[in-house]
């Protein structure tokens, strides 16, 4: 197994990486998430995983550990490829991927082009209490708005609003801003929303 290739990054685009390490060039094929991730510098490092089949050796690129992990964890539910899973990747980000499976958002995963209703209710089946442990154990970012997401639903609800519709919007805006910290400004943007 390899991994992880360090060296020139010789040539990137959205769906792979060429980089060459002591001679040797490696053309890793890459989510816009790792693209995205991905300075452009001279050099640079990309953690991996090698899918071996009957008919291809493909090496998978990945900006970090846990998007490395999450495409281990989508890879090992029936249905679902290497192809789909670096799908998956390119479409959402980790957290909101996780965030998908977590709260069973079928929608949020049928939304990926190549998911259908059955794949995504596998992969939330199948995952739902592995990618939550093992991203606890990581420190994921998501572990954080987890906790906030809990704080805002509890002091919503005691406001008097409707369970289910309150832990969707929530959810909402954790998605599109994933970077919120703090639980008063997650319960003023759900207040406008509601």
């Amino acid at each position: 197994m390899i991994a992880y290739v360090s060296g020139k990054l010789v040539e990137k685009n959205p769906s792979y990486a060429i980089i060459e390490a002591n001679g040797i060039g490696y053309f890793l094929h890459i989510s816009l998430q790792t693209f995205s991730a991905m300075k452009n510098e001279e050099f640079c490092k990309l953690h991996t995983y090698l899918s071996i089949k009957e008919d291809a050796h493909t090496l998978y690129g990945f900006a970090d550990i846990p998007e490395r992990e999450l495409f281990k964890q989508l890879i090992s539910v029936s249905g679902v490829g290497t192809n789909t899973a670096r799908m998956m990747l390119s479409s959402m980000n980790s957290n909101e991927i996780i965030s998908a499976i977590v709260t069973e958002n079928v929608n949020a995963l049928k939304s990926i082009k190549g998911i259908g209703a059955k794949t995504a209710q596998r992969v939330i089946l199948d995952l739902k209490d592995k990618v939550g442990k093992d991203m606890v154990s990581q420190g994921n970012a998501f572990v954080g708005n987890s906790a906030i997401k809990e704080e805002a639903l509890s002091a919503l609800l005691v406001l008097g609003f409707d369970k289910k519709a309150t832990e969707k919007t929530i959810e909402g805006i954790l998605i599109k801003n994933p970077e919120i910290k703090d639980v008063e400004e997650l319960i003023k943007l759900s207040l406008k929303k509601l």
